[in-house]
This record gives structure tokens, C-alpha cells and sequence, in this order.
């Protein structure tokens, strides 16, 4: 081969993949960096926003309790949110597993399926169920003397967890399922004609066989939770921020941008490192399943 044929051999891989990178530097990079650098700028309510270099908006978040409060909230939803969809999501994935192809292929349709409607219209339909002295389920309870008083739903943090984890729950699923496509049914089988009961079956060979899924699906769904704007704008509204809806007030509503970018830079920060660890520590934890 000649010595120009393995220069454009060499130049192929760059020039296919430069429209993609340039796409990526366009969309994401460029926008993420005028956005950390929006966050050092001055605003004040007559002036605007004053290109400056400045701390005023980092230190009111270290300092104003208010800001720790609302990233504790968020946090909390969030861990909240992972560990109901890991509860319900992971038997779920199991049962699924165990079904038979055509019941597979229908339940599994059953389970994407919310995936292709607006999380927006899912969280709405929560807010029609349990909506105060209006909700569908709150009149119905109240009418057969079930309850006294509506549920309790919107504007709580119960609420948010509860909406959060039915958006979230698919992305539980398929993760604990996918890890599931390594286990090999007659291991169960081997150890039930050994003796096993079902509590030891779960317990040493299905739990320590799902775990990297379930570990894996909790990271997905703590990210999502914790960066979601639709459903805690909804179910929490003006009551109950969490930093994507603080940051959004930021911008559109007080119009302090660079207080809203500051707090929005933080909350990719935050989640960066979180999800960076978590998968560190997952890939040496279980590096036989990665390989």
C-alpha cells in the first residue's frame, strides 16, 4: 500500500466522525461553557446582567441555607425515587424474564409503551387521580367513606417520589433485565434439587447475578430524578423547588441568569461526579460481570 493510500486510510476514521464532533461541540460544549462562565457574571435588577468576573452568585449559594435546603430536597427525591424504582422494578425484570415469549413480547410492550407518551401527560394524569378534593381517586375513596379527607399528593414530596418513579420505573427495568440475560435458568434449578430454598435461591445466586443491573439502573434513574424539571414542576410547583425548577424560576421568572446558571452548574457538577464514582466503584466491584 502506498504511502498516500495509508495517509487517507489513516484520515478516514477523522473525516467520518467530524460531523458528529462538530455537532457535539456545537449542541453541548460550547452552550455548558457560556453557561459556567454566565455564572460569574454580576446582575442587578435595574442593570442586568453585567459582564464581569464575580463570586456574588457562588457565595450566596454556599452561604443561604435556602440553597442547601433545596439541593438536600432534591438529592432526596431522588434517592427516594431509586430506591422505590428498585424495589418494584427488579422483580418486575425477574417476572419478565421468567414469562414465556408471546407474554414476554406483551409485557414488555406494556412496559416501554409509557416511554412513548409525554412525561408531562403521565405526570398530569397523577395530578387528576390524587388532585386535591377533585381528584378522580380522592372523590371516589371520599364518596365510599373510605377517607375523611383527600390524599394528600400535590405539592408534597411523597407525591414527586410516586409520580417520579413511574417515569423512571422502565429505565429500572430494562437495566435489571438486560443482567438478567446472563443467568442461566437450570443454575436455579441445580440448586432447588440440592436443597435450596426460594429465600437462598434470591439471596446467592439471583441477587448477586442482578446486582450490577440493579446498581446499574439506580445510576440512570438518580440522574433523571434528580435533574427532572417536568414532573417536580408539576407535582411540587412554586411550594416545592428542587434545582431544575429553582434554576428555571432563575431564568425566566426573576431573570437573575446568572444566579439560575450558577445553580444549574452545580447540579451537572454535582451529578457528574456522583454518576463518575458510582461507576468506578461499580466496574471494580464487578469487574467479572463487565468483561
Amino acid at each position: 500500500m502506498s504511502m498516500a493510500a495509508e495517509e487517507r486510510s489513516a484520515r478516514a476514521p477523522w473525516a467520518l466522525t467530524a460531523p458528529a464532533l462538530m455537532l457535539f461541540v456545537g449542541v453541548l460544549l460550547i452552550p455548558l461553557a457560556m453557561t459556567v462562565m454566565l455564572s460569574f457574571h454580576d446582575w442587578g435588577q435595574y442593570k442586568g446582567i453585567e459582564p464581569i468576573f464575580i463570586l456574588k452568585n457562588w457565595h450566596e449559594i454556599a452561604t443561604d441555607p435556602y440553597y442547601a435546603e433545596m439541593f438536600w430536597r432534591t438529592f432526596r427525591i431522588a434517592i427516594l425515587t431509586t430506591f422505590l424504582t428498585a424495589v418494584l422494578g427488579a422483580p418486575e425484570a425477574y417476572i419478565l424474564n421468567r414469562m414465556s415469549g408471546r407474554w414476554k413480547s406483551f409485557f414488555l410492550l406494556v412496559i416501554l409503551g409509557p416511554l412513548l407518551i409525554s412525561v408531562v401527560a403521565r405526570t398530569l394524569g397523577w395530578a387528576l387521580l390524587f388532585g386535591g378534593n377533585n381528584g378522580l381517586v380522592n372523590k371516589l375513596l371520599m364518596s365510599l367513606g373510605a377517607i375523611r379527607s383527600p390524599i394528600p399528593f400535590m405539592f408534597t414530596e411523597t407525591g414527586m417520589v410516586v409520580a417520579l418513579a413511574h417515569v423512571m420505573m422502565p429505565f429500572m427495568v430494562l437495566s435489571v433485565w438486560a443482567a438478567l440475560q446472563r443467568l442461566d435458568p437450570q443454575i436455579e434449578n441445580a440448586a432447588m434439587s440440592l436443597g435450596a430454598g426460594p429465600v437462598t435461591i434470591i439471596r446467592r445466586i439471583i441477587m448477586p447475578q442482578i446486582m450490577p443491573g440493579v446498581l446499574s439502573g439506580a445510576i440512570i434513574v438518580f440522574s433523571l430524578s434528580a435533574s427532572a424539571f417536568a414532573t417536580p414542576a408539576i407535582i411540587g410547583g412554586r411550594r416545592l423547588k428542587v434545582a431544575a425548577t429553582l434554576a428555571y424560576d432563575e431564568f425566566l421568572n426573576t431573570l437573575n441568569w446568572p444566579l439560575g446558571a450558577a445553580v444549574a452548574t452545580l447540579l451537572l457538577v454535582a451529578l457528574v461526579l456522583i454518576v463518575v464514582g458510582s461507576n468506578a466503584l461499580i466496574e471494580r466491584r464487578y469487574a467479572e460481570v463487565f468483561r
